[in-house]
């Protein structure tokens, strides 16, 4: 990695506050570009024909809208800042056309197959079922994203609260609500997990600890076990992810009435239209359901 990505990774983390996870991909994205660039002198030498070959060899080489899109903005963006500090006088990512993107409806699951997941859940032996149980109480019951539940401490959990105080991209804080199944799993899971516990050996801090080195259960664990308990209830695991019980979370909150602007406030959506995309999800199930119940839609 050169010292101006360096320096402009920096400038995102301390002025943008941009979460780890983002970075990582600004990083990713940048080192690809260096890479592919080198013959034009990498970044800070390619002209916009270089740049510009470089974006339109991203689908060539089989890479997806969302990613190509990504990567477009990631160069944007430090061309703009090596603008900014004199580094460059010219930006030759100007002329880099957003790829088109179709709409991707999220995937997800019926209460029915909610239900079934949790059984299966509940059916691993002793503290793991209760485990993963608690884990999907939570996803399904708050919508949170992944790193949110499996960051969370354990302290902030043992009062019983009926709502948690998460913090969100970009720093932001919201509340998250618990329900009364979800509390009484953690309940389950804590007796559990206090007990697993060694006396001499001191309590982790995370909700869901694990010996790995984050100290906590980490997304691809949890998605591995969410897809165990998927084969187990009959379901198919590729349509199982934690994010899926978060869209399920905000798709059933919809199909129930709910507003979109209090779905939006409860996933900690910045923008509305991210949360408007559930809405055509909620209609396609609904018309689903009419199709399929209604007597006068029958093909008789």
């Amino acid at each position: 990695m050169t010292p101006q990505i360096e320096a402009f990774l920096e400038m995102m983390a301390v002025e943008r506050d941009a979460s780890p996870h983002t970075l990582s991909a600004y990083g990713r994205d940048l080192a690809d570009a260096e890479t592919a660039l080198s013959d034009a002198g990498g970044l800070m030498k390619a002209d916009a024909e270089a740049v510009e070959a470089w974006f339109a060899d991203l689908s060539r080489r089989g890479l997806s809208a969302a990613t190509a899109a990504r990567r477009r903005s990631s160069a944007r963006q430090f061309y703009r800042f090596a603008l900014a500090e004199g580094w460059r006088t010219d930006d030759p990512s100007r002329r880099l056309d957003a790829p088109k993107q179709g709409r991707s409806l999220p995937k997800v699951l019926s209460r029915d197959e909610i239900d079934a997941l949790l059984a299966a859940s509940a059916s691993r032996d002793a503290a793991a079922g209760l485990r993963l149980v608690a884990l999907v109480e939570m996803a399904y019951a708050s919508g949170l994203r992944v790193s949110e539940l499996l960051g969370l401490k354990v302290e902030a959990i043992r009062r019983d609260p009926a709502y948690l105080i998460v913090r969100g991209k970009g720093g932001k804080e919201r509340l998250a609500p618990l329900n009364t199944a979800a509390r009484e799993a953690i309940k389950a899971w804590l007796t559990a997990r206090d007990e697993k516990r060694k006396p001499e050996t001191p309590d982790s801090p995370w909700l869901f600890p694990s010996s790995g080195r984050t100290g906590h259960l980490t997304p691809r664990r949890f998605a591995q076990l969410l897809d165990e308990a998927a084969i187990t209830a009959g379901i198919d695991p590729a349509r199982v992810s934690p994010h899926v019980l978060r869209h399920a979370f905000a798709t059933h909150l919809l199909e129930g009435g709910a507003d979109l602007r209090v779905v939006q406030t409860l996933l900690g959506h910045a923008d509305i239209a991210t949360t408007q995309i559930y809405t055509h999800v909620a209609t396609d199930r609904l018309a689903q359901v009419v199709q399929q119940n209604h007597p006068l839609a029958r093909d008789d």
